[in-house]
């Protein structure tokens, strides 16, 4: 049973303000996209994984990938994530045929712990079809109105924040992305939509998402042993 990870880095990135794809923006000189592909790798259970890359930007990242060899490879991403997701998982079952695991990773994960990595992986091997990497919620979390104005308080104990790599059944994921108007932030939220149910793991602060400028000042001040 081979394990494939798909990589949607086609997104532009315009909150970090850096002026390139956010996949493209480097900790430490070293860009998110190649610390997150070394991370996928590096658990030692992911045999390919394909990269979705924004429009213009599909040579810059082979160019940045050639390393890796032949365990990875580039593709052009769509319009919209799941665009990019669809686009990818076929590219990634085309060329690994025996594919049953697919992971779905965001280069702004870049630092995920292989830990995560592997339990997802084992997870679904060990027969959940989807599953998700989650931290509880530390923040009292209030639910508002359209005007700005406080209708409910959650109960933040059933609350989780989900993280990446999520984890799934090749043939699930495909079907979760063959919904009408599939278009989606979480793949899981797509294979709720089928009915399906989703498991979980737990996840790592490491497995921040980098999306602000403040959160590259935590990354390069979390993350020294990654410098190149």
């Amino acid at each position: 049973m081979s394990v494939v990870a798909l990589v949607p880095a086609a997104g532009q990135g315009e909150r970090l303000g850096a002026g390139v794809p956010k996949a493209l923006v480097p900790v430490y000189g070293t860009p998110l996209l190649v610390h997150a592909v070394r991370g996928l790798l590096s658990a030692g259970l992911v045999h390919h994984v394909v990269v979705a890359a924004p429009t213009g930007h599909a040579d810059r990242m082979r160019e940045l990938l050639t390393g890796f060899g032949t365990a990875v490879h580039v593709v052009h991403g769509g319009r919209e994530r799941s665009d990019s997701v669809r686009i990818a998982l076929d590219a990634a079952v085309a060329r690994v045929a025996d594919a049953r695991v697919v992971l779905v990773h965001d280069a702004a994960r870049a630092f995920t712990p292989a830990s995560v990595i592997r339990s997802v992986i084992a997870a679904v091997e060990a027969g959940a079809n989807a599953v998700v990497p989650v931290l509880p919620v530390a923040d009292t979390v209030k639910e508002v109105d359209a005007a700005g104005q406080v209708v409910g308080t959650l109960e933040r104990s059933t609350l989780r924040v989900a993280q990446t790599p999520q984890g799934f059944h090749v043939d699930l994921l495909r079907r979760a992305h063959s919904l009408p108007g599939a278009a989606s932030t979480d793949d899981a939220g797509l294979v709720e939509r089928l009915g399906e149910p989703v498991s979980t793991v737990p996840g790592h602060p490491h497995a921040m998402k980098i999306t602000t400028p403040i959160d590259l000042v935590i990354a390069e001040a979390l993350f020294t042993e990654v410098r190149q």
